[in-house]
């Protein structure tokens, strides 16, 4: 008989997740490291989908059977390929998991199945992630390097959250550039929770101070709430350094493309600032497009604070001096009770 598992046991290191729901099901929103291997494909969980409608279960399931049926081999060979201690599910742990499983267990495999399959997967997510919890932001203006000092501070340890990594976003105009696609707002809340779990839960979380959207995806309520009653701490970095910084991060950009993403900030710049943008980047000026679009930067950062009530601690960074920077900061976290 397979083995049963909980959703409430989440991570599952040992297993290899075995999603075989639909492809778009799977493309919606899955658990974060699930290989999918679809008992039925799109096109056919409609058919089912529509036979169940128009003539109830029995009917459903022998058209299921049909379908699946010619291709139980190709599934064996998937299942038994896709790695070790599979751990099956579907949407309510019902009828497809089960026939997958059963399907590699004849074959003399031990089978496991997630109990509820991915709704009650989704539940413990939704619960989880808008539990009030401690953390500690880090804000400062654009180019000041936040992401990068979140790094820093992982590589030490730290119980770093990146959200704009698990977002594919930079949460700006320009912050899908040389990113993945995005995930949708149920996947990126799948992530949140999956890098959340994978912390040590009375650490205080370290993360970037964000906006509540970044780009598409969302801020789960609660988690949202716990990041606007948080400290937060004012990377400042010069001007001059920030526009080298950016200058640099942008510099493997078409100029035709920024200028096209400039163009989405017409409004916020202004059509004469918008215009002298687009100009400067077109004449390979990053310098001079840098600048201009730091000033309405500056400005959404300092009416962001402002508005969500923040009333951060500032804390100098010189990218010259990188450790002597980083050292301060670990100091200003010790004095908030956050240590390695």
């Amino acid at each position: 008989m397979p083995q049963i598992h909980s959703a409430h046991t989440f991570p599952f290191p040992n297993h290899t997740l075995i999603d075989v729901r639909s492809e778009a099901e799977f493309e919606r929103g899955h658990i974060p490291g699930a290989v999918n291997i679809p008992l039925l494909r799109n096109e056919e969980r409609v058919q089912v989908g529509t036979t169940y409608k128009q003539s109830g279960r029995d009917a459903a399931v022998a058209v299921g059977f049909k379908l699946i049926g010619p291709r139980f081999y190709e599934l064996y060979q998937q299942f038994k390929s896709a790695g070790s201690s599979p751990l099956f599910y579907c949407w309510r742990g019902g009828l497809r998991s089960h026939i997958s499983a059963t399907l590699l267990e004849w074959g003399g495999e031990q089978v496991h199945l997630l109990s509820g399959g991915y709704k009650a997967y989704r539940h413990v997510v939704q619960t989880k992630i808008n539990e009030p919890r401690n953390m500690l932001l880090l804000g400062g203006m654009t180019g000041v390097g936040k992401t990068e000092i979140l790094q820093l501070l992982l590589q030490r340890g730290y119980p770093v959250v990146d959200l704009e990594g698990l977002a594919s976003h930079r949460g700006s105009a320009l912050g899908g550039l040389g990113m993945p696609t995005q995930p949708t707002v149920e996947m990126f809340e799948n992530r949140l929770h999956a890098a959340i779990s994978a912390l040590p839960a009375n650490k205080t979380l370290i993360l970037e101070s964000e906006s509540r959207k970044i780009g598409s995806c969302v801020m789960p309520d609660g988690f949202w709430n716990s990041m606007l009653q948080s400290p937060v701490v004012e990377i400042q970095v010069s001007q001059a350094q920030r526009t080298e910084r950016l200058v640099k991060e942008y510099a493997g950009f078409d100029a035709a493309v920024l200028a096209e993403k400039t163009e989405k900030l017409r409004k916020r710049l202004g059509g004469l600032q918008c215009q002298q943008a687009q100009e400067a980047i077109l004449k390979g000026d990053k310098t001079t497009w840098v600048q201009l679009l730091m000033g309405y930067y500056d400005k959404s950062y300092r009416y962001f604070v402002e508005e969500n009530g923040y009333r951060p601690e500032a804390l100098a960074w010189d990218w010259q001096q990188t450790e002597n920077s980083l050292q301060l900061l670990l100091e200003k976290l010790k004095s908030y009770g956050i240590e390695e």
